[in-house]
């Protein structure tokens, strides 16, 4: 089994607590994403789960071991947490060498990520004259190394360009459709909405939510729809019979909150009233995730 399993996990620096008992899974064959503010324990949960950091209680394991106790660790679980960490003064080639070497992975795997990741013709550059960009897809070919079940990655869009984003958004969510366990860091919403399945978001090293994106976005947002019609004279009286409201919005459209906009057009149906444009309206998940949040953000600016 894939499954990443994160049980009463604790992290005390002295007397701050980082993460306090969080409990959550991520399941193979979605991609889930991981949401916090700023020191929320996302960075940490990650360290923890792969053993680069001490628990000071709970488990963090990956189908039900270690991550230090996995016999070929690269083959199980691939990740992507600091992008800079690569010796600059290697090539790139050589850097996914020494790391296929140290896992007994076959060397013909370098030249297969290095084509997957759209590096192949800057193979022997240094890493230190890479951009931001190159960097990460380097960082991220060396997490597919070892065609792993398990991925984890730490804002892997940084430095991307727009092409870059939309190829890292289609490499996740296909590695999520062959059954693998895909978790990733971000705090781009606008792609963790493209991206993300599934949701766990944390504040103040607690979790705040576990839940589907469609589940998370509903659970915050209020029913409303958008419409327009050539008689709001005969809906808005329709609309009052049943205790609701048309307001008029900037657009020249009318918005209606409390209902669905299957319901509206079941009742326009009935009444003979003529619909030009018809949506629900739902809040966003950048707007969802504010609200959540709002009260476990460490820094905010005055507005």
């Amino acid at each position: 089994m894939n499954n990443i399993e994160i049980r009463e996990l604790t992290k005390d620096y002295g007397t701050a607590r980082a993460l306090d008992r969080l409990t959550f899974d991520v399941l193979p064959g979605r991609v889930t994403g991981f949401l916090g503010p700023n020191g929320a324990g996302k960075s940490t949960t990650m360290r923890l789960l792969l053993g680069l950091d001490r628990i000071t209680s709970g488990t963090a394991t990956i189908g039900g071991q270690r991550f230090p106790d996995l016999p070929d660790p690269l083959r199980r679980v691939g990740a992507l947490l600091d992008a800079q960490a690569a010796h600059g003064g290697r090539t790139a080639r050589d850097h996914l060498r020494f790391l296929a070497a140290a896992n007994r992975l076959p060397v013909r795997r370098v030249e297969e990520v290095l084509e997957q990741v759209g590096i192949a013709e800057a193979a022997k550059k240094r890493i230190k004259t890479f951009s931001l960009g190159m960097r990460q897809r380097l960082g991220i070919a060396g997490a597919l190394l070892g065609n792993p079940d398990v991925l984890l990655l730490d804002e892997p869009t940084n430095g991307l360009d727009p092409e870059g984003i939309i190829w890292i958004r289609e490499l996740m969510r296909a590695l999520a459709a062959e059954g693998r366990t895909v978790l990733v860091s971000s705090h781009l919403m606008s792609e963790t909405a493209s991206l993300a399945d599934h949701l766990v978001v944390l504040g103040r090293g607690r979790l705040l939510a576990d839940t589907s994106m469609k589940e998370f976005i509903e659970s915050r947002s209020t029913p409303r729809v958008r419409l327009r019609t050539s008689d709001p004279i005969r809906l808005r009286a329709a609309l009052a019979r049943q205790g609701l409201e048309m307001a008029a919005t900037d657009d020249g459209r009318w918005s209606v909150d409390g209902i669905q906009a299957e319901q509206i057009g079941a009742m326009a149906a009935r009444e003979g009233i003529p619909m030009l444009e018809l949506s629900d309206e739902r809040a966003s998940l950048e707007q969802a995730y504010l609200d959540l949040t709002a009260d476990h953000t460490e820094f905010s600016a005055t507005r």
